[in-house]
């Protein structure tokens, strides 16, 4: 039932280099598109054909939940908007409120003891963790009213086979990512990435009942820049550098380097768009490109911080691969360096940093 995955999951704990301290850009984020998914909830989802039996619960899911505090506080959200929803469906229904159930799930070793001491002791839900990829199945047939998934889906399942293979056209020798790459390395990570997209959509249209609603943000692709110009291609780039550096220091050796790829992929919307007309059983009833600047409110980039976001992000896959944690220090702290040097350049990216909002109700 389930595709295994091979990211690494954020980094657990409450400790500095820590998801639960270091994911302020996405709640950011998150917080910036709420009231467009409150709106969506209230305009679209008809909560009285869901849920027209009050002992049914109105389950919940967030796929790629991590380890809070985000997830915690999304969830709340919703849930009152659903409630909302429910009393402005007709005095009968605003007295017989279904019981809510909300699953959180993540990969099997996300940190999800964290994330369950961070759930309030006064939720009115039933919170259960689901532990597994969401490239497969998760729940039962038609069980889920309301899926969820924020800053996760351009994770995909595992580096692309290609990309493994030294005798292959997409072998991306000195890089880490397709950003800067040629064709071949990028049409393998947009290839498996539409693979993975099929199998999570053919997933998720078993798993959500008719008429339910799943709301999906998503780091996307500007076609009007360079993908090696925006802000995730020059991260990519001074990360492979900060590599390189340790390669010519004699700390890690070359081949490290040229096996060593991050498996995501940042879709343009045709690309999304393409995915779920292809799947069948799903209505776009929204789909929007947001700046991702517009969640920093005119705020500058702290370097620092941001690499500390990566880093929480990012670290287990850099110590999977590398092993030594005095290593991930010293890349992590080039990284660092190398932001600084480029700072104007990275401020400029901000304008042209998008995530795709997608609003879809199952058929």
């Amino acid at each position: 039932m389930e595709t295994h995955s091979d990211s690494a999951p954020m980094n657990g704990g409450n400790g500095a280099h820590s998801y639960s301290k270091n994911s302020f850009y996405q709640k950011q984020f998150a917080d910036l598109v709420k009231d467009k998914i409150v709106e969506a909830i209230s305009a679209k989802l008809d909560v009285k054909s869901l849920c027209s039996v009050s002992s049914v619960p109105f389950t919940l899911a967030d796929l790629g939940c991590s380890v809070g505090p985000n997830t915690v506080i999304a969830m709340q959200n919703f849930m009152e908007a659903i409630k909302l929803k429910y009393q402005d469906q007709g005095p009968a229904h605003s007295q017989i409120l279904p019981q809510f159930q909300v699953f959180f799930n993540d990969q099997v070793l996300n940190d999800f003891n964290t994330l369950f001491r961070s759930l309030p002791q006064d939720r009115q839900y039933f919170a259960a963790g689901v532990a597994g990829s969401f490239y497969g199945r998760l729940f039962p047939e038609s069980s889920i009213h309301f899926v969820y998934s924020s800053t996760a889906l351009h994770w995909l399942s595992r580096v692309p086979e290609e990309l493994r293979d030294r005798n292959s056209a997409a072998w991306n020798k000195g890089r880490i990512h397709y950003t800067s790459a040629p064709d071949d390395v990028i049409k393998a990570y947009s290839a498996h990435f539409a693979k993975d997209m099929q199998i999570f959509f053919d997933a998720r249209a078993k798993e959500i009942v008719s008429g339910g609603m799943m709301v999906l943000i998503i780091p996307a692709s500007d076609d009007k820049l360079p993908r090696s110009q925006d802000a995730f291609g020059i991260t990519f780039n001074c990360m492979a550098s900060s590599l390189m550096d340790l390669v010519k220091l004699g700390i890690i050796a070359e081949d490290e380097v040229d096996s060593f790829n991050i498996p995501m992929y940042c879709p343009c919307p045709n690309e999304m768009e393409e995915v779920i007309e292809k799947n069948g059983n799903f209505n776009i009833e929204k789909m929007e490109s947001l700046l991702a600047a517009s969640a920093l409110q005119g705020r500058p980039i702290n370097l620092p911080e941001w690499v500390a976001h990566i880093r929480a992000a990012m670290e287990g896959n850099f110590t999977r691969h590398f092993g030594s944690e005095n290593i991930v220090d010293e890349i992590f702290q080039r990284l660092t360096e190398k932001f600084v040097a480029l700072s104007e350049g990275l401020e400029g990216t901000r304008k042209f940093s998008t995530s795709l909002l997608l609003v879809l109700k199952r058929k």
